[in-house]
């Protein structure tokens, strides 16, 4: 692994905060200030192929980064706040529903969270 690959995977592997690249990305420039934003992009995609880091897609939304530890998500369908919730793995009853091998499974739980919730209660209380 290059020096630049190394520290971000450094980076999303010791973050609880899903980064994007742009985080990535000025989290990196502390340790090697002249790095482009074009490193870092190739960089978490050669990780993500690699299935080292996780992506964490979401429409609308920039793409984030994660730590391949399981766990699953909590994605707030209005501002798009993600949070890690840690389900029992699923994995052996998904196989034996279908007669395909898998090799991972992304759940995605979609919700509102309780500051979008507020907002929408303030909406529909106001005339």
């Amino acid at each position: 692994m290059t020096k630049y690959e190394t520290k971000i995977f450094e980076i999303v592997a010791s973050s609880r905060n899903h980064m994007t690249a742009e985080q990535v990305f000025r989290e990196l420039q502390k340790t090697y200030p002249t790095v482009v934003l074009a490193t870092v992009y190739n960089n978490l995609n050669k990780l993500w192929a690699a299935g080292r880091i996780r992506k964490v897609s979401q429409e609308g939304m920039p793409d984030r980064y994660d730590r391949m530890e399981r766990h699953d998500h909590l994605v707030c369908r209005k501002c798009g706040k993600l949070m890690d919730v840690n389900l029992a793995d699923l994995t052996e009853q998904i196989q034996r529903q279908i007669d395909i091998p898998i090799l991972a499974y992304d759940l995605k739980l979609i919700y509102l969270c309780e500051e979008c919730r507020e907002k929408l209660e303030k909406e529909r209380k106001t005339p």
